[in-house]
């Protein structure tokens, strides 16, 4: 666990779908270079949530893997989304990732099954020890049903090989109690931001930065925000913190990826459209972006129709 040292703003890339519901490829090279060069992402990752990932089949799955990987080409770290509420499914697609060359994996607790802590904690572990990949739970109670719970992740950190956990629980009680939890074992393990609203309290518990997917329009912001919380700028840090959040609420206001589809699309970037069951933001929505992005520079009036 030592030798992880990745901090900083982590963004999960989209999937852009072309006009017959194909995978896009040129356009996810451009996102990628989009996010490395102009939005400064400390590690892109591919197959997220915010990737549509569970619209993908195991073929697309893997390509888009391969294809973030060609681009990147060793900018940053590739931190593949291999995850399942299948175990033996999550272990063959985190061996196949790390075939492939990615630097860790993405392992969302599994979901819909509801399983107890015992069997969150062994299917991670049965994970752990199938791959030599650095692993990044991923706590998101709200989309699995079950949240890992602080003493779960406690046992979890003890293995050698999982490094990390993004927390998207929304709460910073949780986050708080895990921290102390971890702190009072003595254990180094690197706790993520999984919950864009909530970074900057998270940081100032020692968080080590963020999975944001508001990266793709903030990521420069929020990498910024990191560094200054690091430094002890505190005021600076909740500066940026209040001047975007309206923005990031607004991101938000609909089911994710649709307002960073739309945002995209705004800034002239190839964001491709939605897969069902999710849809395009409605006008209301729309409406709430628009206007959160054109106050802060982010678009143009003109842009956003």
């Amino acid at each position: 666990m030592s030798e992880w040292d990745l901090r900083g703003c982590l963004i999960p890339v989209i999937t852009p779908f072309g006009r017959g519901g194909e995978v896009d490829e040129a356009a996810l090279r451009r996102i990628v270079d989009y996010l490395i060069e102009e939005q400064e992402a400390d590690a892109i990752i591919p197959c997220g949530t915010t990737g549509e990932s569970p619209t993908l089949d195991h073929r697309e799955h893997l390509r888009v893997i391969e294809v973030v990987l060609e681009q990147v080409n060793g900018r940053v770290p590739v931190i593949a989304g291999t995850g399942s509420n299948s175990t033996a499914e999550a272990v063959e697609m985190t061996r196949q990732a790390e075939k492939m060359g990615v630097q860790g994996s993405l392992q969302v607790s599994p979901y819909y099954n509801r399983p107890s802590q015992e069997g969150i904690y062994r299917h991670f572990q049965e994970v752990a020890s199938s791959t030599s990949l650095p692993l990044i739970l991923y706590n998101i109670p709200a989309r699995t049903g079950r949240s890992i719970e602080p003493e779960t992740v406690v046992r979890l950190a003890a293995i050698e090989n999982i490094v990390g956990i993004k927390d998207a629980s929304g709460s910073i009680q949780y986050a708080s109690a895990l921290m102390e939890a971890l702190r009072r074992e003595g254990l180094s393990f690197h706790v993520y931001s999984g919950e864009d609203a909530l970074t900057f309290p998270l940081l100032c518990l020692g968080g080590m930065g963020c999975v944001a997917a508001v990266g793709h329009v903030l990521g420069r912001e929020f990498s910024r925000m990191c560094r200054l919380v690091w430094e002890g700028r505190l005021q600076e840090a909740r500066d940026i913190h209040f001047q975007v959040l309206p923005l990031v609420e607004a991101l938000f206001c609909e089911p994710n990826p649709a307002g960073f589809k739309q945002a995209l699309k705004w800034m002239g970037l190839p964001a491709g459209a939605l897969r069902l069951p999710l849809v395009e933001m409605s006008e209301k929505g729309k409406q709430r972006l628009r206007e959160a992005m054109v106050a802060l520079g982010k678009a143009r009036p003109e842009d956003c129709t």
